[in-house]
């Protein structure tokens, strides 16, 4: 599978992976009575991938997510369907869609959330998937299409010795992809960004090319502010530079962020319309609620400096129009049986409906975002854009 957050290139929802091996795979494969591993739990005694390609030959049962069509994740599973004609189990996310027919009789799919799996998600997918494992273990069958049709074919030989010597030692290591990352999320947690932005920087060394991380090491950077906050915020740039013409909205709204940080540190207004090209972007590709939030209020601050009636007019009426298009859409997102990201989008309507001048509501959603309990970088982000906000009104 897949690790971190990645967006599904079909729903365009950003779907963090972690949470679904935590929450669901993880659970289920112990639960089962098996050992579970994970690719980014392999130390590296040699080559990651070496020692990876050794487990989809070892393995007793392999599960393959191919949710956000990861082309890790679906060669992955060419690789196994390749090495084992048997005990390979697909799941993906509901909404997802997979581009071609895997015709394969033992997948389930789960219900995520965006950022989060609910608890009766949990409990739901769980046994099922615990009761596949077992099934797979007691009823070993076919399932690769590879020894479907080719019923002749010879499986590959590597003996055990082999095997295992490349494997080495395996999970609960201190520099394993995995716990490097659970160290970067919770020293984010406690506002330690300079912590933070050098774990996430080792982990770019260790998956080289993996966006994700990439992000979140540019993200921990400018706001680590360290050694000034404008160094830290051009360094953030040259990491973003790493995947430069990236679309998804996770990229351009940090790119964004660091432009809009970058004017309010120097006023050169060519870091906000840049800023603005980054959110306007997110916003027209995706109805991305976050960015068309932030290119709403970077209007608001171009009108703020600009001495042209006509233009300043402009400029606050587009950002008047979009807070209202982004309320709409938030609030029908929260009409939603399962509702995810919460916290943000009270954020995004308190700031919205402060925006038009409607303080009631805007308290009202404010209460809503305290009540998810934010850690404390997420109050400073959404106290710093009302603060801007009431001093533009």
């Amino acid at each position: 599978m897949g690790f971190g957050k990645k967006k599904d290139p079909d729903t365009n929802r950003t779907i963090d992976l972690d949470a679904t091996y935590k929450k669901i795979i993880r659970p289920a494969v112990e639960s089962a009575g098996c050992k579970c591993i994970r690719a980014d739990e392999i130390v590296e005694s040699g080559i990651i991938d070496r020692s990876m390609y050794a487990l989809l030959y070892y393995a007793d049962i392999v599960i393959a997510d191919i949710s956000t069509f990861n082309p890790n994740a679906i060669y992955e599973l060419g690789v196994r369907h390749t090495l084992r004609p048997y005990s390979t189990i697909i799941i993906k996310e509901d909404e997802g869609k997979i581009p071609f027919d895997i015709g394969h009789d033992r997948m389930i799919s789960y219900k995520h959330l965006g950022n989060e799996i609910s608890e009766s998600e949990s409990k739901k997918c769980i046994p099922q998937l615990r009761s596949l494992i077992k099934a797979v273990i007691a009823e070993p069958k076919t399932d690769s299409p590879i020894y479907s049709y080719l019923p002749n074919i010879k499986r590959p030989e590597i003996s055990e010795e082999e095997v295992l010597g490349i494997i080495g030692e395996l999970k609960e290591h201190e520099d394993s992809i995995f716990a490097l990352t659970e160290l970067a999320k919770g020293s984010m947690a406690a506002g330690d960004f300079v912590k933070a932005e050098r774990l996430w920087g080792k982990l770019s060394t260790k998956a080289e090319n993996e966006k994700y991380y990439i992000q979140q090491q540019a993200l921990c950077r400018y706001k680590s502010m360290v050694p000034s906050k404008q160094r830290a915020l051009t360094d953030a740039l040259t990491l973003l530079a790493k995947i430069e013409g990236q679309t998804d909205t996770e990229t351009l709204g940090i790119l964004g962020a660091v432009y809009k940080n970058l004017w309010e540190e120097t006023s050169d207004i060519s870091y906000l319309d840049s800023a603005l090209h980054a959110y306007k972007k997110g916003w027209s590709l995706y109805e991305d609620y976050y960015t068309g939030e932030n290119y709403a209020t970077c209007n608001i601050l171009k009108a703020s400096i600009t001495k042209e009636d006509d233009m300043k007019n402009y400029l606050l009426m587009e950002a008047k129009i979009m807070y209202g298009a982004i309320i709409k859409i938030v609030l029908s997102s929260l009409e939603e049986p399962e509702p995810e990201e919460l916290l943000w989008k009270y954020a995004t309507l308190s700031n919205a409906y402060f925006a038009l001048g409607n303080e009631e509501k805007a308290m009202l959603y404010e209460e809503k975002f305290m009540q998810q309990t934010p850690e404390q970088w997420q109050i400073d982000t959404f106290m710093k854009t009302k603060d801007m906000l009431a001093s533009e009104n």
